[in-house]
This record gives structure tokens, C-alpha cells and sequence, in this order.
């Protein structure tokens, strides 16, 4: 069997996207999503694609994002769970650390957790900090932990013991013997062997809290998809197995938005672009994040009100898209977000009893979104409705009802603006270095004034915007990303080693997966960080330890403002092994000229502004603002001052000519 189609698919909360690579130009799905059993969307797309017999025959290749792990997470609906630690620290994961939200508060009420109903429980077993036995594990006490824990009928274990990053033999034991009870386990040592026993605890909770539903969701899905051959997205930008993926959930939370920056990463190298900034504007959320030559990995990470430690794109979400609700407050001051009026009924411009005032609809009262435009293929606007929500909010505020539509604007404008300040100036990064690179439904929409805002002066806006996650499954990397945690007295002769060790490790699994071990490549990092502090940088490997601890000192600066007269502590191996994969290329635009379908006038624009649909476009094509380019997967607003040149492969150049000032933004 050989592969002749491959497919993204991109689960999300309203639709289920789908890309097709494989016979000629990439062709586009979205089916309506089914929460409850998300095979089933999946199914129906692949059925609609007519694809059904190629994945019979094996000659469809399915990535996948998911958000099962994420949703399961943020409704609480984990498996029941039984936590081992080592007896005195049954609390720790119910402690936490010391953070607040609100840091005056001296009697702040925690949030419900389900950690408060964990059942937890110790072994007397110790490692001291260097990995040595101090307390061994005894016939008898292992006898008793397991059943111990066989009397809470748990669905699955969690199993994190101090320093078994180090020395993982007791929990090697104890797995073993819980898995001989008939039992799943997620231990600390193979979900994240690193220090921070808060962290590593949550990050092993979390695994084996997700991971019978994820895997039971998998085993459906790759049944129903045999003998296709099916990977799914991780959190780090990289696929693995679908049937590798069932045992580490916790790595599967930002699987969907991963897709989306594994499509900006191949887009900045097909333009030769390497740092953008990104932002994905969807209906509810709106997701940024910075690439600097490459994915940006953080172990900062959360889901909900959960610390999430295991490696993950460096991405800052807020609720800021285009369902986000305007109200005014008691005091007559306008709001927009969190709140969304999601897809049902959503703003009030779909037709379908929505009545609140959304971005959409701001977007529609002052013409960006125009009566023709079919948002995602057939949903048709109601622009009455529109008008008639933003009349009851210009009273409340005593404005015009296209003022009011502009102030809206504004403000989700400036939400996302700062979103996009916390990924760049925030970490030393200056945004006019940068490209901001535009995706999602609304993202075109606000690029122009995000960039004006940022001061950038150029912007991007890919080919199928709205779809781009699900297009950057099928060329995102299979790939493993492998952490150990160093000792203190670590040389390098050891590192070498534990490097070689991990590389091994790393190419075994990608093997496994059918990959040829000729395509497998090895990216070696070292997180270091200041004598005395918790938070680590990530540091290319060098073999010298002086060029090492060189460029720890100008990262630090770069990221920080200043260096510290401390020695520097070396915390982390990371080792990233992956191969690329090679869907067909796509063709080339062909070169021919657009016609201008009409021209409009709109609220608060002085010139005539021109409507392109973007289908029509040609290679080489140069498009002066203001102007509107409208395609079945979203709008793209080019304000006035700025220009847009249609590159070979279709995507939106922007550049602004003239200086803010003297543009309409």
C-alpha cells in the first residue's frame, strides 16, 4: 500500500475542518463538529470527500488534532484516579505553590478542584537528592500499596515519587506491580523526568487523569479509519502514532492550535520569513504566539487552572474573537470579551436569534463583512439584525450606531494587541523585527490595525487563512521530544552519554513508526539557568561548557534586561528527534489579474473601497487599500496606506506604505 492522499483534520468546538493534499489543487471540508463522539464529524467529512475507499485501501494518511485531552480537562471529566507519593507529601499536588490571582487578597477562596476528591496515597520508599536509596521498597510495603489501592477501584494511577527523575527503580516496581493488577499507570519518570515535584505531580496526574478517555477516543477512531495509517498532533508541534498517542495525554492539550503554528514555521521557510508573529482569530478565543526561526517551546504552560509542565508551543490565548460579546458596564463604560455568543445562537448578523452585540456584527454595521460574503461556504449575513443589536448598544452609550460599531472594534483590537505585547516586548523581542502572520475565520480582518497598534509594517496573510491549523497537520514533522534532568555533578562526558542515550530512545520510537532511520535527525538543547532561581532558559547545545554558559548569559539578557554574577547551573538535556514529512507540492499560482468585483463606500472611509474575490487573484498581482478580498474561509481587510502583492503560492503580502498617521485604520 502506498499513500496518495493526505488528510488534516482540525477538530474544534463549531466545525471540523479538513484539508486535502494529494490530487492537484488542496481541497477544502467543514462539517458541523459532534462533541459527544468527534470520530463521527471526522467520519462524515472523510465520506463527503469521497474518500472512503482510499482509506480501505490504505492510500489516505490521516493527522489529526484533537481537543478531546483539552476539553476533557477543562470540563472536569477525567478518569478516577488514585495518586502514589511518598508518605508525608500526600498533599502536595492539593498545596501547589505559593501563586495567587490575586495577590492582596490575604483569604482568597480557592476555585473547586476535583484534586480536592483525589484519593491519594504514600509509600514509605525515599531516594535522597542524588538518586540513592535511603529507604528501600520493601516485598511487603509494595504488597500493601497495591492493595491499597486496588480498594479504591480506580480506572487509573498516577505514580510520583521524589527523584525518581534520578532513580526511577522504585517506581519501575511499582508500576510493574500495578499493571500485573490489571491496572493503566502514569509514572513520573516517563512523563517528565525533571525537577519540581509540584509540576512533575501535576504533569503525571494529568496524564493519567486524560488518558482512558483519550485512549478510548483513539481506539474508536483508528478502528473506524483502518487500514489508513493515522498520526496525531502533539502539543510541541509534532506528530506521533495514534496508537503511541493513547498513553500520553497530557502531551495532546494544545494538539489543534499546534497545527496552526507547524503551518506558520513551513510558511516562514517557503518565504524565507523566519520570525513572525502569529495570531489565530477565531470564533470564541484568539491565539498568538512568536516564531523565532522556530517553534518557541515553553514548561510553563496551563490548561485551565493547571500548571502544565511537559513540553508545548509558547502560545497566549485570550478571549478575544469574532463572537465576543459588547455590553456596557453599571458605570457606562463598553466591554468586549471574554463572554462569546458561540455558535448558537451566535451573533446576531447569523440570523438565528442572536440579539447581543458581537465583533462580527461590528465588522458587518460598518461594511467589512458585506451581505454576499459566505462565512465558511454558506452562511449568509443579516445585516438588519446586525444594525438593529448595535442600535440598542449606541443608546446605552448615547453614540452614533456606526461609532459605536468602531469602538468595538477598538477594544477587541487593543485586547489582542496586548496579547501579542505579552509573546513579544514582554520577552525582549521588539514586534517591527517581526511579520505578523494572520489566521483563522476573523484574523484578516484585524491584521492591518493589530499591525498599525505594534508598529509592524508588514503582515502576511496565507492562502486558506481559515483552515490553516488543519493544513499544517499534514506537514507538521513526526517527532519526539525527550527531557532528562541532569545531576549536579554532571561533566560532560556524561552529557555526551545521556545525549547519545536519548537520540537512541528518540530514533527508536520514530522507527517503530514506520519511519526510515536514514530521515530521522537529532536537535540537542541544554535549559540552564542562574544558581538559586527556578525558571530555566533553553540553550542550543554546544559542546564547549564555556559557549554554553556564553550563551545562557546573552539569552538571559535578552530576555530579562540584565546578567547576574552567579554560576550557572545546567538543569535539563532536551533532545528533539523528528523527521519531516512530504506531502505533494501544491501548484503554483497561475500569473493572471483579478478584476475588482464592485466597489463600495463604507462608514467612516473616505475613498471608495474595492471588493476582490480572493479566488481570482493571480501571482504577481499587487492590490492598493482600501480594499476588502473576500474567499469562502475568511475576509481580509486591507486598510487604507497599506498594500498587499499576491505571492506565487497566493498568499497576501502586506506592507504599509505611508506612515500611521496618515492612514485610515
Amino acid at each position: 500500500m502506498s499513500v496518495s492522499y493526505w488528510l488534516g483534520v482540525d477538530t474544534g468546538g463549531t466545525f471540523t475542518d479538513f484539508v486535502l493534499l494529494g490530487d492537484g489543487e488542496p481541497r477544502i471540508h467543514k462539517v458541523l463538529s459532534t462533541p459527544s463522539a468527534p470520530e463521527q464529524a471526522i467520519l462524515q467529512g472523510i465520506a463527503e470527500l469521497g474518500l472512503v475507499d482510499a482509506m480501505a485501501a490504505g492510500q489516505l494518511a490521516i493527522v489529526h488534532g484533537t481537543t478531546v485531552a483539552t476539553n476533557a480537562a477543562l470540563e472536569g471529566k477525567g478518569a478516577h484516579t488514585v495518586l502514589i507519593t511518598n508518605q508525608g507529601l500526600e498533599d502536595i499536588l492539593r498545596i501547589g505553590r505559593q501563586n495567587r490571582a490575586e495577590l492582596y487578597n490575604l483569604t482568597p477562596t480557592p476555585p473547586p478542584s476535583v484534586l480536592e476528591t483525589l484519593p491519594v496515597t504514600g509509600t514509605p520508599c525515599r531516594l535522597d537528592a542524588q538518586g540513592k536509596e535511603i529507604t528501600p521498597l520493601s516485598d511487603e510495603s509494595l504488597s500493601q500499596l497495591v492493595e491499597r489501592v486496588l480498594g479504591f477501584q480506580p480506572q487509573s494511577v498516577a505514580l510520583c515519587l521524589l527523584f525518581s527523575y534520578l532513580n526511577p527503580s522504585h517506581e519501575k516496581r511499582i508500576r510493574q506491580a500495578l499493571e500485573a493488577a490489571g491496572l493503566p499507570v502514569s509514572a513520573s519518570h516517563a512523563i517528565l523526568p525533571t525537577r519540581g515535584e509540584y509540576e512533575r505531580g501535576m504533569a503525571t496526574w494529568l496524564n493519567a487523569w486524560l488518558a482512558p478517555k483519550v485512549a478510548n477516543y483513539l481506539q474508536r477512531l483508528q478502528q473506524a479509519t483502518a487500514p489508513a495509517p493515522l498520526a496525531i498532533m502533539q502539543s510541541h508541534g509534532g506528530t506521533i502514532a495514534s496508537e503511541q498517542a493513547a498513553d500520553l495525554a497530557v502531551n495532546l492539550l494544545l494538539s489543534g492550535p499546534a497545527g496552526g503554528l507547524a503551518a506558520a514555521k513551513r510558511l516562514g521557510e517557503q518565504l524565507q520569513q523566519p520570525q513572525l508573529m502569529t495570531f489565530d482569530m477565531g470564533g470564541t478565543s484568539t491565539d498568538v504566539a512568536l516564531l523565532d526561526g522556530d517553534l518557541r517551546l515553553t514548561q510553563q504552560g496551563h490548561i485551565g487552572p493547571y500548571p502544565v509542565a511537559v513540553p508545548m508551543v509558547d502560545m497566549h490565548t485570550i478571549g478575544a474573537g469574532g463572537g465576543s460579546l459588547a455590553y456596557v458596564d453599571d458605570a457606562g463604560l463598553l466591554h468586549v470579551g471574554p463572554h462569546s455568543a458561540g455558535a448558537d445562537p451566535g451573533p446576531a448578523c447569523y440570523g438565528r436569534g442572536g440579539d447581543r452585540v458581537t465583533v462580527t456584527d461590528a465588522n458587518v454595521v460598518l461594511g467589512r463583512l458585506q451581505p454576499d460574503f459566505a462565512l465558511g461556504g454558506s452562511l449568509t449575513l443579516d445585516t438588519t439584525a446586525a444594525r438593529n443589536a448595535m442600535q440598542t448598544l449606541a443608546m446605552q452609550l448615547g453614540l452614533g450606531v456606526e461609532d459605536t460599531a468602531e469602538g468595538v472594534l477598538a477594544l477587541a483590537n487593543e485586547h489582542m494587541t496586548q496579547a501579542l505585547r505579552v509573546i513579544s516586548i514582554q520577552k525582549g523581542f521588539d514586534p517591527a523585527d517581526f511579520a505578523l502572520l494572520s489566521f483563522g475565520g476573523a484574523g484578516g480582518l484585524h491584521v492591518c490595525a493589530l499591525a498599525d497598534n505594534l508598529g509592524m509594517r508588514r503582515a502576511i496573510v496565507p492562502r486558506r487563512a481559515g483552515v490553516l491549523s488543519a493544513e499544517g497537520l499534514v506537514y507538521a514533522p513526526r517527532k519526539r521530544e525527550l527531557l532528562q534532568a541532569l545531576p549536579e555533578a554532571a561533566d560532560n562526558t556524561a552529557l555526551q552519554s545521556l545525549i547519545a542515550a536519548l537520540q537512541q530512545q528518540g530514533g527508536k520510537e520514530l522507527i517503530h513508526e514506520g519511519v526510515p532511520a536514514r530521515d530521522i535527525q537529532h536537535q540537542v538543547f541544554v535549559d540552564m539557568c542562574y544558581q538559586g532561581q527556578s525558571s530555566v532558559l533553553q540553550i542550543p547545545w554546544q559542546s564547549a561548557a564555556a559557549e554554553r554558559e556564553k550563551r545562557f548569559h546573552a539569552a538571559h539578557e535578552q530576555r530579562f534586561g540584565h546578567r547576574l554574577a552567579l554560576p550557572v547551573q545546567q538543569v535539563n538535556i532536551r533532545v528533539q528527534s523528528l523527521a519531516t514529512t512530504s506531502p505533494p507540492l501544491q501548484p503554483p499560482l497561475p500569473t493572471r489579474t483579478g478584476k475588482a468585483s464592485r466597489q463600495v463606500s463604507l462608514p467612516g472611509v473616505d475613498p471608495l473601497v474595492t471588493v476582490y474575490d480572493r479566488d481570482t487573484l493571480g501571482a504577481g498581482q499587487t492590490l492598493q487599500g482600501p480594499a476588502l478580498i473576500s474567499e469562502a474561509v475568511g475576509t481580509t481587510w486591507l486598510a487604507q496606506g497599506w498594500q498587499a502583492s499576491v505571492d506565487p503560492h497566493g498568499h497576501l503580502l502586506l506592507e504599509r506604505l505611508t506612515p500611521i498617521s496618515e492612514g485610515t485604520l
